[in-house]
């Protein structure tokens, strides 16, 4: 899919141009004009063409001027200078700003598709010059969500610098490196959002009239955002929370730990934890911890010297029978059958 900006000061000749546009059968994304340079500028603050074609004579600024402005972009625009006979010479003087395409008027139709079909081959260049592999993109994602979930700030500034490093290898056009950040941001924020259930921050899109620093600027501040934004919620501290709060559970199994008291100790709030917890585990806190409970019990019903009523206790029941009854709905069998099966009388 293409984005077209036509540029000129007649109005019939840019609806001529737009309908042989609509008529080459180019897969179009969006086809724009403007009557001079000044409005082409505002359209390309707005959108990025990737083809854009002007006239040389215009008011408030003319093809020349507005060839010179797209230069010091760097933006990925292909130009396409149209002129007249008398202009040619004038025209001639945009090559010194990367325009390597013209087109006399009266523009026809096969000269039109001849010049789309120098724009579509050099585009298709230009895309496998600067061709960043999925696996790299990914790569990069998981360095940079690893150290934004941990809470690393400091790995976090190294993941971003050894990124900048090799992004610059690359040589990418600003806009492919407006695409590549906003990929990568893409790929961070969907990741943490699967591992955090209420991730606030939506995801920001980035402005096409940003400069390469600002671009930057942007992906860096908005990835230390979503690391902010977790320390926040866990009020600085840097382990995973559910790791944490299984391991806390695991060491106090013999008793009647709640969700609350869990909650507290790695400092998160109870409701925003249980989500949490589920989410990460597909099991509720309750869940989770009968199982434990009842894991626990079948490797101790394995050792002859454990009483069945003292196992009970070790895992939590201060209530025996039910202890059995939940061991049951969890085996098939109780704890004394269990036993049983195992070849211990």
């Amino acid at each position: 899919m293409y984005r077209i900006l036509i540029v000129d000061d007649e109005p019939m000749i840019r609806r001529g141009l737009q309908k042989l546009v609509e008529q080459s059968g180019l897969p179009i994304e969006s086809l724009r004009t403007a009557e001079n340079g000044v409005v082409a500028m505002q359209r390309i603050q707005e959108e990025r063409p990737d083809f854009l074609f002007t006239d040389i004579r215009m008011p408030k600024m003319d093809g020349l001027e507005l060839c010179a402005q797209i230069a010091e972009m760097d933006a990925d625009i292909q130009v396409v200078v149209i002129s007249g006979y008398g202009d040619f010479e004038y025209a001639q003087k945009c090559v010194s700003y990367g325009v390597k395409e013209y087109l006399l008027k009266p523009v026809n139709i096969k000269g039109f598709q001849l010049v789309l079909e120098k724009l579509i081959l050099n585009k298709s260049k230009v895309s496998s010059e600067s061709f960043v592999a999925v696996t790299k993109l990914e790569s990069w994602a998981t360095h940079l969500e690893q150290a934004v979930w941990m809470l690393q700030e400091a790995e976090l500034d190294r993941d971003l610098e050894e990124i900048k490093a090799e992004l610059a290898a690359y040589k990418l056009k600003l806009n492919r490196m407006s695409d590549i950040v906003q990929e990568i941001y893409t790929l961070v924020h969907g990741r943490l959002t699967v591992r955090d259930v209420y991730m606030i921050q939506e995801e920001p899109q980035i402005s096409p009239s940003l400069s390469e620093e600002d671009v930057w600027l942007w992906f860096t501040s908005s990835v230390k955002g979503l690391l902010q934004e977790l320390k926040n919620k866990r009020k600085g501290k840097q382990k995973d929370p559910v790791e944490e709060a299984k391991q806390y559970m695991e060491k106090h199994l013999a008793e009647e730990v709640s969700l609350e008291e869990v909650a507290e100790f790695i400092g998160l709030n109870p409701s925003y934890f249980s989500q949490l917890f589920k989410q990460s585990t597909q099991e509720t806190f309750v869940q989770y911890r009968t199982r434990r409970r009842m894991e626990k019990a079948k490797k101790l019903l394995q050792q002859p010297h454990w009483r069945i009523t003292d196992i009970s206790g070790e895992v939590g029941y201060a209530d025996h029978p039910h202890f059995t009854k939940t061991f049951k709905k969890y085996e098939g069998c109780l704890p004394s059958e269990y036993r049983q099966r195992m070849g211990i009388r």
